[in-house]
């Protein structure tokens, strides 16, 4: 069989396709892959260039910039691989892990801390070379604390802990982590690959280092407990923090 018609249980499937198999589902052979995670990829970053552009050349507000500019690559970023696995697949649900039990929640909120004392520590290692490091999440709360009001501030602090979790999870932890576990990519490399793209992809090279422990341990709890869903709540404690800072109206110094 070739390799791009992996059966539906491949080895390191997420565990809602076990879950699906074991409950007498008959599941097709997904065809979905790497390829699709390359095409989600390419095309966020197309339509964060195109809205860039537009937003600068309309001289919009700094709302629209921060709001918009940010939400509408996640149009690709999310919705393919949701389009991929329902159209080539067994749908969203089983063939990305969306799967959150109380387990799921407890492994996530556990990760998620252990992920925020590995980013402090990276955080601090990476301020003695660059006492400047800024993130763009904090310069854009920044900007909006000075020029928007409070709904602004709060859909933004919604988008950082709600949003991006569901969003990044969606096409890392979810599409890339099952798409290179289908191409009979072991699980310590799987977790890696994935960790190290999550922390390049936010093009930030100061910030490497400070998001490539937060990417492993995505990976990891993805691979613990066979659930995308777990992954998200890591992700959304991880996120926390900065998101109520921003909640309470305390002035943000980027991190």
């Amino acid at each position: 069989m070739p390799r791009d018609l992996a059966p539906a249980d491949y080895p390191g499937c997420p565990v809602t396709v076990t879950e699906a198999v074991a409950d007498g589902a008959v599941l097709r052979a997904p065809r979905w892959g790497l390829w699709d995670v390359v095409g989600a990829a390419i095309g966020a970053l197309v339509i964060g260039t195109a809205a860039g552009s537009a937003l600068f050349l309309l001289n919009a507000p700094t709302i629209l910039v921060v709001l918009v500019g940010t939400t509408l690559p996640w149009l690709a970023l999310a919705g393919w691989p949701l389009i991929a696995t329902s159209r080539r697949g067994n749908g969203p649900r089983i063939d990305l892990g969306l799967r959150l039990t109380w387990s799921d929640t407890g492994w996530g909120v556990m990760t998620g801390f252990a992920g925020l004392l590995l980013a402090g520590i990276a955080a601090l290692i990476t301020r003695l070379f660059d006492p400047e490091v800024t993130s763009a999440a904090g310069d854009a709360a920044a900007e909006l604390q000075e020029s928007s009001g409070r709904l602004a501030i709060v859909i933004f602090a919604l988008m950082i802990m709600v949003g991006a979790p569901i969003v990044e999870e969606l096409f890392f932890r979810g599409l890339f982590f099952s798409a290179l576990r289908k191409r009979g990519v072991g699980a310590v490399l799987t977790i890696i690959i994935t960790g190290v793209v999550f922390a390049g992809f936010h093009f930030e090279p100061t910030r490497f280092l400070i998001l490539l422990p937060t990417g492993i341990l995505l990976g990891w709890v993805r691979w613990r407990t066979g659930s995308t869903g777990a992954a998200m709540v890591a992700h959304g404690v991880v996120n926390a923090p900065g998101a109520i800072v921003l909640l309470v109206g305390v002035p943000v110094v980027s991190p």
